[in-house]
């Protein structure tokens, strides 16, 4: 893999959801490249921010919780900023669908003050934003690549898909660089693993951990791919090169594996634990997507990038973190 097109040093760097997991995680690598970052964080409770997330690091970087939504603290964050990693958002899919004005707020309203932050800034920062997989909906092929319908399954993807178009758009009407990535089952230290509105992995992480069964939905034969947290950050890292300007990429692993086979590979890492394979949950039968592999072919061929973090090396680290730092989490 490529390193990234930039120098961070002494360049400045807001992050926003950086108290979540995989902008906290974006955030210590900034500040050992010697990034002077921002990050900003609303700490609304769906969205999974926890300072637990920068311990070790809270001097080295400025901390501001605050809404993307509120306008009058958003210019003099934005201001000065020349590169922006926007992690904010909300990402359950459940809850998109059980609060939906909370999704379309927290998507697409957010975004768009950000966005016209940038425009009106005295200098036009980078942008990356961090999108999902989820805004293809089911699979008509697979591997997934950018040329897939959009035809998301629940309120959380469509928000995500305008999201994504807003700041694609502001790129290229207001000559802002822009690019967007779309994330797949990004996994590790630091993820949320109080319940499974963001990622089931991390419930399957805690309860094995605690020494408690955990539960596949369906039966067990579902593909899926991953991607470790710092395979991920050195894409968003990558991807502030002018070659992504207007660009949207797939993330991925072309490695797929089944549920009840990622289920055996997580306990094999764990060094014991049990599962049972139950029936979907109603509510989230009616917005699951099947099968879900990515093409991150583009990518690659772009930018150099490709995953490192083998799977079972992931689960691995991913469980060692929580056995030692679990009761900052649950």
């Amino acid at each position: 893999m490529t390193g990234p097109a930039v120098d961070f040093r002494a360049h400045r760097v807001l992050v926003t959801g950086g108290l979540g997991f995989i902008g906290s995680t974006l955030a210590r690598t900034l500040v050992d490249a010697g990034a002077d970052v921002t990050i900003v964080d609303s700490l609304a409770p769906e969205c999974g921010g926890n300072y637990a997330n920068v311990d070790g690091i809270e001097a080295a970087l400025t901390i501001v919780e605050a809404d993307l939504r509120d306008t009058s603290r958003l210019a003099a964050l934005v201001d000065g900023s020349e590169f922006i990693f926007n992690l904010a958002g909300h990402t359950s899919h459940i809850d998109s669908m059980n609060t939906p004005q909370l999704d379309l707020q927290l998507n697409c309203a957010a975004q768009l003050s950000l966005l016209e932050a940038c425009r009106h800034a005295r200098a036009t920062p980078a942008i990356v934003f961090a999108g999902t997989r989820q805004i293809y909906g089911r699979p008509r092929y697979l591997p997934v690549d950018e040329s897939h319908p959009i035809e998301p399954v629940d309120v959380n993807g469509i928000h995500k898909a305008a999201g994504e178009q807003y700041h694609l758009l502001y790129g290229s009407r207001y000559d802002i660089p822009v690019a967007v990535l779309r994330l797949t089952n990004t996994y590790g230290p630091r993820m949320y693993v109080r319940d499974a509105r963001q990622t089931f992995l991390g419930v399957w992480m805690r309860e094995l951990v605690q020494g408690r069964p955990f539960e596949i939905w369906g039966d067990g034969a579902q593909r899926r791919d991953f991607t470790y947290i710092d395979d991920a950050i050195a894409a968003l890292l990558l991807a502030v090169d002018p070659r992504a300007n207007g660009r949207a990429l797939n993330l991925g692993d072309e490695r797929p594996v089944t549920l009840k086979e990622l289920a055996d590979l997580a306990v094999a890492a764990n060094g014991g634990g049990s599962y049972s394979i139950v029936p979907f949950p109603e509510d989230r039968k009616r917005i699951d997507i099947g099968d879900y592999v990515a093409d991150p072919g583009a990518i690659r061929e772009l930018l150099g990038w490709n995953p490192t973090i083998a799977l079972e090396d992931g689960l691995a680290r991913t469980l060692a973190f929580y056995r030692e730092h679990g009761e900052r989490y649950w």
